[in-house]
């Protein structure tokens, strides 16, 4: 009870309504900087291991440790905003962010790299959990999907815009300023934050399961690097199958664990909400969809293309542009109309990008290809916001915490599954293509390349179809 208290009371509150607009563009900008940091690195890679004089298998951990300790926390986080206030959790948050991302940009060794990267990751997994809870709390009704729509914007535009950002920085300054941008925007929003975020009302002080949490933080663990472990030396070697057999093994207690709990970790009542379970899918299955796009379309203009990173960057960020212009509007509409029949359209545009995609070749014109990366961000613009206000609107207020945090988690497990696919989906049809066993990029072959490439946006689409069955479904059984 006390939870719904606060939110009727955020609603009515004269300043909190008066400031709405100005909190949404506080978490929004956090929102953004913490997705970001989860794809920008991608690029800066070759340069960090050139510069810290390690291995490119090595480097490539600066990005997998920051999504594996996000994905470890964001259920703990959202419950603990649900306990003790996610505006509180929300603040936490922005320090240790912005704390990890100053220590990130010192060029001392992989050891303390991967540290603040933790740090970073440990504050990135506090506001993500609990962005949407505030900004569903504080908006009314009426307003919500185009709030949504607007972190949505920010979520999307975060996760897939950071080759492109990445690329222009490391035109001009060494890679620490990938890290080092975020200190000052921080720092701005979290003055910003200070003056308009209201402070919570205390819901009810509610244990917090942190057995269950335990179990699942070692699946995450063990999953994610049995993952990225396994695409560096294979995943039939006796230590990737045993940390695969212990993630099921912890998943398994898990499940079983849960059902026993007073105040478990997540109920799993929310799953049988048919609204809330179908988007959480539907949201993880586009992000698995976009991380296709997001490793492979840097080789295609790189080094397929040979465009350089700097143009590359430019037409790689029509996607962000669409999108961030599409999604307020798409939840706007969606607050007259529903989100149902928009969450369709939106993904059979996706699934109409990954056609074209999949039809692209070394003689496709750089604007067609333009046009396919405007139609998924179009796409995406009118997909992500009214799936977010399905997914955040149903649930009771006192479980909005625990729903970001599984709304989150969703979207980074997309990630961490669609680079993962796309590698290995990539990698495995140039090598029968080319008849030996690539891992990288063949020079003077992009034509192995490219049948990979085609291969991969096969899978991506496949995936994206059956998103759309998915909502179709949903839509006609709305209708009828």
């Amino acid at each position: 009870m006390a939870t719904e208290v606060k939110q009727a009371s955020f609603q009515t509150d004269p300043n909190v309504q008066k400031n709405r607009w100005w909190i949404l563009v506080a978490v929004g900008l956090f929102t953004f900087m913490s997705t970001l940091d989860g794809s920008i690195v991608n690029i800066a890679l070759p340069v960090m291991s050139r510069d810290l004089h390690i291995p490119m298998n090595q480097a490539e951990w600066v990005v997998s440790i920051y999504l594996i300790v996000v994905c470890a926390l964001l259920l703990l986080f959202g419950k603990l905003g649900d306990a003790f206030g996610k505006i509180r959790i929300f603040r936490l948050g922005t320090f240790f962010f912005v704390l990890g991302s100053l220590l990130c940009g010192f060029n001392q060794s992989l050891t303390f790299l991967l540290l603040a990267r933790s740090l970073q990751a440990f504050g990135a997994s506090m506001t993500m959990s609990t962005n949407n809870g505030i900004i569903t709390e504080i908006f009314p009704i009426q307003e919500r999907g185009k709030a949504l729509g607007f972190i949505g914007s920010f979520v999307s535009l975060g996760s897939i815009a950071g080759p492109g950002i990445g690329g222009l920085i490391l035109a001009v300054l060494p890679w620490g300023y990938i890290f080092w941008l975020n200190v000052p925007i921080g720092i701005l929003t979290m003055i910003l934050g200070h003056k308009i975020l209201p402070h919570d009302l205390l819901a009810n002080r509610k244990p917090i399961d942190f057995g269950g949490f335990m179990l699942f933080m070692i699946t995450i663990v063990s999953l994610f690097v049995g993952v990225f472990l396994g695409q560096q030396i294979g995943f039939t070697q006796p230590i990737i199958l045993g940390l695969f057999l212990l993630a099921i093994l912890m998943f398994s207690a898990f499940l079983w664990y849960e059902p026993r709990q007073k105040e478990p970790l997540i109920a799993f009542k929310l799953f049988r909400n048919s609204a809330f379970t179908l988007s959480l899918i539907a949201g993880f299955l586009i992000f698995v969809t976009n991380f296709f796009f997001n490793v492979i379309s840097p080789f295609y203009l790189e080094n397929a293309r040979a465009i350089s990173p700097t143009i590359a960057g430019y037409i790689l960020m029509m996607f962000p542009i669409v999108q961030v212009i599409a999604s307020p509007l798409a939840g706007s509409i969606s607050d007259r109309i529903g989100p149902e029949l928009l969450t369709f359209i939106g993904l059979v545009l996706i699934s109409l990008s990954q056609i074209g995609y999949l039809l692209t070749d070394l003689s496709t014109p750089l604007w067609l290809f333009m046009a396919f990366v405007g139609l998924v961000g179009l796409g995406n613009g009118i997909f992500q916001a009214p799936n977010n206000t399905m997914v955040m609107s149903s649930v009771t207020a006192k479980d909005l915490g625990i729903a970001g945090g599984i709304n989150a988690l969703a979207r980074n497990l997309g990630m961490v599954f669609g680079i993962s696919i796309a590698t290995t989906v990539l990698y495995g049809a140039m090598s029968h293509n080319y008849g030996q066993h690539v891992t990288t990029y063949l020079a003077k072959r992009p034509d192995v390349f490219i049948y990979g490439m085609h291969a991969s946006f096969a899978v991506a689409l496949v995936i994206c179809l059956i998103a759309t069955m998915l909502t179709g479904v949903r839509l006609l059984r709305k209708r009828r």
